[in-house]
Order: structure tokens, then sequence, then C-alpha cells
């Protein structure tokens, strides 16, 4: 037997099976469809039947063994029942086709290819044989070398192809990565630059906000130095007014006894070297109730009590002064008083 018989012969066999098999779910299905169709005339058959009854007897009716909603849903059962089991052959028997088909393919697909495989042996055969001119083995040689440079030059250019279509998509891939790393490193340029912007912005506005503040503050401080030194101006100008014009007052009081009145003898108690000085001893003084009189000199300033109308009295005038423990002037002396300007 040939192997193209052989596998024709497979190939029958593998569809006589199928068919078989096929018909033998179809014919099940139809038993199960006329078991299920006869099933209701069978329960049917289950109710007792009655007796015949005689005439002039009272009929006696029996219950129904099974009422007409149970028989109805029995039935509906029965029929979903039905049609589950035809769907469930129809689809094993369309997975059957399927699989027959694919078994009949594969066997005509290996019959084809022993068929080639035969039909190339035998040519080769024939190509050796003496009986074949020269001049068409060299054409066969001729022919498969050409068929053999084609099919070379056709996995070359495919292979070009898809070399060129990779380094295509690489250099694209390449192209991208890059947009897509300019488009970060511009990003994250501005947005490092807009946050040195920011930092130079705040410090900006933090050295004009310090300077304000210190210009303020520079301001303020001349403001109260002013007004301390107007102050301090205004109260030394007063001191001196106030010093002026009591010096001026005891300087007119001192000339009008003196040019106006007889008393022209002085009790001298004290030279002191300073305004302070002399006012601190005038105060004791004018505390045990003398009338003091200063008169500023070329060597200090001349404390005296008086004037007194005649040297006796000015003299008992110093005498108590001298002998006072409280003042502690133990220097005094009697002068006769001449105004400067008599002098």
């Amino acid at each position: 037997m040939s192997m193209n018989n052989k596998q024709r012969w497979m190939g029958g066999v593998v569809l006589l099976g199928g068919g078989v098999l096929l018909a033998a779910l179809l014919l099940k299905g139809k038993e199960e469809i006329y078991q299920n169709n006869h099933s209701a005339p069978e329960k049917a058959a289950l109710v007792e039947p009655q007796k015949p009854v005689a005439e002039g007897e009272m009929v006696q009716l029996q219950p129904l063994t099974v009422d007409v909603e149970t028989e109805k849903r029995l039935l509906e059962e029965q029929r979903r029942g039905r049609e589950k089991a035809v769907a469930e052959q129809e689809a094993r028997a369309a997975e059957f086709l399927v699989m027959q088909q694919q078994a009949e393919a594969d066997a005509a697909r290996k019959a084809a290819e022993e068929y080639a495989a035969l039909n190339a042996h035998r040519l080769g055969a024939q190509q050796s044989s003496d009986n074949i001119p020269p001049e068409l083995i060299e054409d066969e040689k001729a022919k498969q070398k050409r068929l053999a440079e084609e099919k070379l030059s056709a996995e070359k250019k495919l292979q070009q192809q898809q070399t060129q279509k990779q380094n295509t998509e690489a250099n694209q891939k390449l192209a991208e990565d890059k947009r897509i790393a300019e488009e970060k490193r511009k990003a994250d340029a501005a947005k490092k630059l807009a946050e040195q912007k920011a930092i130079e912005k705040k410090a900006l506005e933090k050295k004009v906000a310090d300077e304000k503040a210190k210009e303020a503050e520079s301001k303020r401080k001349a403001t109260e130095q002013k007004e301390l030194e107007r102050k301090e101006a205004e109260k030394k100008k007063a001191q001196t007014q106030e010093a002026a014009a009591k010096k001026k007052a005891e300087a007119e009081k001192a000339r009008d006894l003196l040019e106006n009145g007889e008393k022209q003898w002085m009790v001298q108690v004290a030279l002191a070297a300073n305004e302070a000085n002399a006012d601190a001893v005038a105060s004791k003084l004018r505390a045990k109730g003398y009338k003091v009189t200063k008169s500023p000199t070329s060597k200090g300033i001349r404390i005296m009590v008086g004037p007194s109308k005649d040297r006796d009295a000015a003299d008992a005038a110093r005498k108590k002064i001298n002998t006072d423990d409280g003042l502690n002037m133990k220097s005094a002396w009697v002068i006769e008083w001449v105004p400067l300007d008599k002098r």
C-alpha cells in the first residue's frame, strides 16, 4: 500500500468514526426527548381508575393524587430539562465537529507533506537517471540555484527591513527619550529659576523692610536726641537766666542798701572758690536768720552778712557768728563795704 493511499485510508477512518459518534449523540438526544414527551401520560395513568357505577347507585368522586398546578410545574420542569439536555447535546456535537475538522485538517496536511516528499524523492530519482538530458539537469540546477538565491535575497531583504525597522524604532525611542530629558531639564531649570527668583525677591523684600525699619529707628533716635538736646538747652538756658537774674537781684539789693542807707559796715564770713560753695555758705547763714550778700572778686566769691549801722553793730554780729558752733565759721571779720561801682 502506497503512502498516499494509506493517508487517504486513515482520513476515511477518522471521518467514519466522527460520523458514527455524531449519529450516536443525536440518537441519544432523540430518545431522551421521546421519553420526556411520553412521561406525562404515564403519570396520568398513575391516577387510580374509577369502578363502573351501577344504575341508581350514588357516584363517589375520588380526589386526584396530583393537582393541576403541580402537574403544570412538573411539565415545565420536564420541558426545561429537555431543552437543557438538547442544548448540551448540541454543544457536544459542535465540539466534536470542531475536533473532527481539526483531525481532518491535520490528516490532510500530513498527507500533503508526505505526498510532496514522495514527489521530491521521485523527481530526484528521475533527475539522477541517465535518461534525462544534461541540459534539463543543468536547467533544473540553475532553477534551484536561482530559487535559493531569490530566497536568500528575500531573507536578506526581510532581515534588512527588520534591522532598519529596529534602528528606526531605536532612533525614535532615543529621540523621544532625549526630548523627554530635554523637557525635564527645561522644567527643572525653570523651577530652579523660579525658586531662585522667589528667594531673591524674599531677600530683597527683607532687605527693604530692614532698611525701612533701620531708617525709622534712626529717625526716631535722631528725633529723641534732638528733643533731648532741645530740653537740655532749654534747661541750661533757664538755669543761666535764673542765675543771672539772681545775681542781678542780689547786686541790686546790695547796691541799694549801700547807696541809699547808712549801713556801710559788713561782716565777711568766707571767700568761696565757686558759686556752688558760695550758695552753700549763704544757705547756712540764711537759715540762722542773717541777711547775706555775695560779691565776686578776682580771688573768689565774697560772702558777707549785713550791712550794719556802725562798726560796733557789725563787730557784735561777727562775734555771734564766730561763736555759733552750728555755723562753724571762726574766721569772720568786719570790713567797710564799698560797692564796686563807687570804688
